[in-house]
């Protein structure tokens, strides 16, 4: 009967790989890359996304080390649990369920404004119930159809990537669109760094939100086939490509539009024709560039809200097995499906109606919730793997039988502790400093809710810091199966 209960080990490596790639290639890239040019020009949006990048290298190498070791689907709240403290797991779940619950419903509301381009009469909530639907049958079918579905959406947006890079590098040197720009923009007017070190300082919330979503590694090791082998390959590959894209995307952007375009300061989702993806397109003269821009960034929002739906569920399915959410919610169907904890998730999808019902306000709102969640989830990556680290020696165990180890201990996870807390800190600075109540509610408001549920889970349960000699360290017993496929990824490898 226990085994029925459990979710079914039938992701492989590619599947990781494109997980980890899909969830944070998305609408951040495509559309929030323009307003971070604008805000801090091309040398401060560079810098921004940078730093950011060096800090998630910490964070995934930390988490890489942890889920290699304890694969599970509870990931860092897990961790958190068994290596911290239960009350700070209990925390880092229910934050982290709410964060992807919240960013599903983002992204099937920005499908209703993607979709507005071509069907501009039709009411957005149709849209948006569509892609909830869509999104919530990719799920219920089987782990396999989303990791399979995932893997193709995101290859989607690396070619798009990929042909975007080739296509802007021609425009630089004038072999296409008719005049070469060379590095002209950089120079131009204040630029590389418009705005000092506060504007670079709130463009590292932008790509922050960008980069989240590269932790759905985590999640995902708890339904891989091989951990051991897909983990630590998924985490190497995704990070350089990501940061890759990342810092080549923005160079080409800025290097081809001004930062002073006024087309660079509305980017939003509602607009795709300016996306700054669309106008480097059309700059190099490709004139159907609106409508394919279009498609890919809505395979893009579908591959985040199907990523989203996962992570949300997973983590719901966890915290009911570990006794921090109801029991219901620890059931699993005969195709390993945690069918309760999915249609939870996709009933906090239904606030994307208040988008459609509220206006573009609430979708702000959204957002802004969403994405100070998604640091303090990698704040308990940070603390999770130092203590985990420290454990690990205090118990009389070799640093190096680990399978996966992570580089630059401890200096990596307090580096990343440290960034993260500074990029909480200074998500919206002027709000502070002019005693903004209301944007400050809407800015920090999930670091108050973690707060209530980390001392309400305290006092409840009495709980504690665990002391190293007492933090658990067993492992599950992971029957590995490994089918051709496998094995050729193996011998790449």
């Amino acid at each position: 009967m226990a085994e029925e209960n459990q979710v079914k080990r039938s992701l492989k490596t590619r599947h990781l790989s494109m997980i980890a790639l899909g969830g944070s290639i998305g609408t951040g890239l495509f559309v929030a890359s323009g307003s971070a040019i604008s805000q801090a020009g091309p040398g401060g949006a560079i810098v921004a996304y940078i730093g950011i990048g060096v800090m998630v290298y910490f964070l995934m190498t930390s988490l890489g080390e942890m889920a290699t070791y304890l694969p599970v689907s509870g990931s860092f709240a897990t961790y958190s649990r068994r290596f911290v403290d239960p009350a700070l797991g209990f925390a880092m779940g229910w934050n982290y369920w709410f964060n992807w619950a919240i960013t599903v419903a983002v992204d099937v509301s920005t499908c209703a404004l993607v979709l507005k381009f071509w069907f501009p009469h039709v009411p957005g909530w149709v849209f948006s119930l569509f892609a909830l639907l869509l999104v919530f049958l990719i799920n219920a079918i089987s782990v396999k159809s989303f990791g399979e579905t995932e893997y193709w959406l995101s290859l989607i947006k690396i070619v798009t990537v990929v042909i975007f890079l080739a296509v802007g590098v021609l425009t630089i040197f004038g072999i296409l669109g008719g005049k070469a720009t060379y590095l002209h923009n950089f120079t131009y007017k204040k630029a590389p760094f418009v705005g000092g070190i506060p504007a670079v300082l709130s463009v590292f919330v932008v790509a922050g939100f960008s980069f989240q979503g590269t932790e759905l590694v985590g999640v995902t090791a708890g339904e891989s086939e091989n951990p051991a082998e897909s983990v630590p390959k998924a985490i190497k590959q995704v990070f350089w490509r990501i940061l890759l894209f990342y810092i080549l995307s923005i160079f080409v952007i800025a290097a081809i539009i001004p930062y002073t375009s006024k087309y660079l300061l509305g980017s939003s989702a509602s607009d795709i024709a300016i996306s700054p993806f669309t106008l480097v397109f059309k700059r190099a003269g490709l004139a159907a560039a609106a409508s394919v821009m279009n498609a890919v960034i809505l395979t893009s929002v579908l591959s985040s809200a199907n990523s989203g739906m996962y992570a949300s569920t997973r983590m719901l399915y966890s915290m009911a097995q570990d006794g921090d959410a109801p029991k219901i919610f620890a059931k699993v169907n005969k195709r390993g499906v945690p069918m309760a904890a999915l249609l939870g998730t996709a009933f906090v999808g239904l606030l994307t109606f208040l988008t459609s019902i509220f206006g573009n306000q609430i979708y702000q709102w959204l957002v802004a919730a969403s994405g100070l969640t998604g640091f303090i989830a990698w704040v308990g990556i940070a603390i999770s793997h130092y203590r985990f680290r420290r454990a690990y020696v205090a118990q009389g165990r070799d640093v190096n039988d680990l399978v996966y180890k992570a580089k630059w201990f401890p200096f990596g996870p307090i580096l990343a502790l440290i960034m993260c807390i500074l990029v909480i800190i200074g998500q919206d600075l002027q709000a502070v400093a002019h005693f903004d109540w209301k944007a400050m509610l809407v800015t920090y408001m999930s670091v108050p809710l973690f707060l209530i549920l980390f001392f309400y889970y305290k006092i409840k349960h009495h709980t504690h810091m665990i002391p190293l000699e007492e933090v658990d360290l067993t492992t599950p017993d992971i029957k590995q199966d490994f089918d051709e496929e496998d094995d050729t990824l193996v011998e790449d490898h």
